[in-house]
């Protein structure tokens, strides 16, 4: 087997982290204890989770904060770059770049994942991100355009060139829309395929990730609305001739008895949110993205506070793993896990929980190195 296809032939329902690299991590609080997102943090939860099993850890790119009294995720590490650290000192898990088409030359982009790639013998993964929020992309001076089908455009002749990089062993000139290319070779090359994950909720969204993506990322708000819209599209897929994984993400609050969860819960996510971020991060969510069921979005605005709208895991670790298997039955091939403290509660959920699912048979046991110092 290629190292590059190991998270791509994994069988098992898939975990990682997500937004570690984000200060605050995806929980919008203002107590103290809320994740910092040093590169050293980041180092400690990437060798924890590698020697647990954790499959992948997913970044989120982020260039202005939300602000409120902690102006939540303000302070973000450039996720190349990090993605580059943490591979060069793991041995297992696969770590993604989050990059957006629009701020990142496809070129450059190819050379960097293939450059990755190699870092981590074939751990690398690219999260494509098409447009989300307008005022980032007015910070740098970029325009967002507003209708989908000119963004999903620009974003499929964006991934055409970076595939084309990593295939042709030749150089070519590139006459498109968007681009206009001349003598660009990939050099080097991913060994195998290259993870690609993308998170879309618009008509045009769905079409560029089932064509491209092996998973589409999407929130988990109702689990019987979840199987219809999971099997919705995988049937798409269908279509295209391929087969796409669809995944979700989740916040763990994890104690020994459910009062302790849900007293910790109400602590970081209501009574100490930082509600000013928390209607930022909404108000940005209604204007400019489809990532979330508009529907819906103003159901979960304590969501957003606690866990950035993910699929709640709250309560005993039986409770924890009973919320992950539903997960699973719903048709999910996997969902990243966050908590206020990543590395501090993590431990527990990995002690607790993973038992539980391996007994399940939705996971593997554990390997032997779990016991290594948190």
């Amino acid at each position: 087997m290629a190292a590059a296809t190991r998270l791509l032939d994994k069988e098992t329902f898939l975990l990682g982290t997500f937004a570690s690299n984000c200060s605050g991590g995806m929980t919008v609080t203002k107590v103290p204890e809320r994740w910092d997102n040093s590169f050293a943090n980041n180092l400690r939860l990437a060798k924890m989770l590698d020697a647990a099993g954790i499959d992948f850890m997913l970044p989120i790119a982020r260039w202005i904060g939300y602000g409120g009294e902690t102006n939540f995720h303000g302070g973000v590490l450039e996720t190349m770059t990090w993605a580059a650290g943490l591979l060069a000192q793991t041995r297992d898990i696969t770590v993604f770049s989050t990059v957006h088409t629009v701020a990142n030359h496809p070129v450059v982009a190819a050379k960097q994942i293939a450059t990755l790639e190699q870092i981590g013998a074939g751990r690398a993964g690219l999260n494509i991100v098409a447009g989300w929020n307008k005022p980032e992309y007015e910070a740098l001076g970029l325009t967002l355009p507003d209708d989908h089908e000119t963004r999903y455009g620009y974003a499929q002749e964006w991934y055409d060139i970076v595939r084309a990089l990593w295939t042709r062993d030749e150089a070519f000139d590139w006459d498109g829309k968007y681009f206009q290319l001349k003598n660009v070779l990939g050099d080097p090359r991913p060994d195998g395929d290259v993870p690609i994950l993308n998170a879309a909720g618009s008509k045009q969204g769905r079409g560029f990730a089932v064509k491209n993506a092996n998973f589409l990322f999407t929130p988990a708000i109702d689990l019987d609305r979840s199987k219809d819209e999971v099997a919705e599209i995988k049937a798409m897929a269908a279509a295209e001739g391929r087969k796409a994984g669809v995944m979700t993400f989740s916040h763990v609050v994890c104690r020994p008895t459910e009062g302790e969860a849900l007293a910790w819960l109400e602590h970081t996510g209501k009574t100490n949110a930082d509600w000013e971020a928390v209607d930022n991060l909404v108000r940005l969510q209604f204007a400019h993205a489809q990532s979330f069921p508009h529907d819906l979005l103003a159901l979960i605005r304590d969501r957003m506070a606690a866990g950035h709208g993910g699929f709640p895991l709250v309560g005993t670790p039986e409770q924890v793993a009973e919320g992950l298997i539903s997960l699973h039955a719903a048709g999910f091939a996997g969902t990243t896990l966050s908590f206020v403290d990543y590395a501090e509660e993590f431990p527990y959920f990995r002690d607790t929980v993973l038992p539980i699912l391996a007994a399940a048979g939705i996971r593997a046991p554990a390997p032997a190195s779990e016991s290594v110092a948190a």
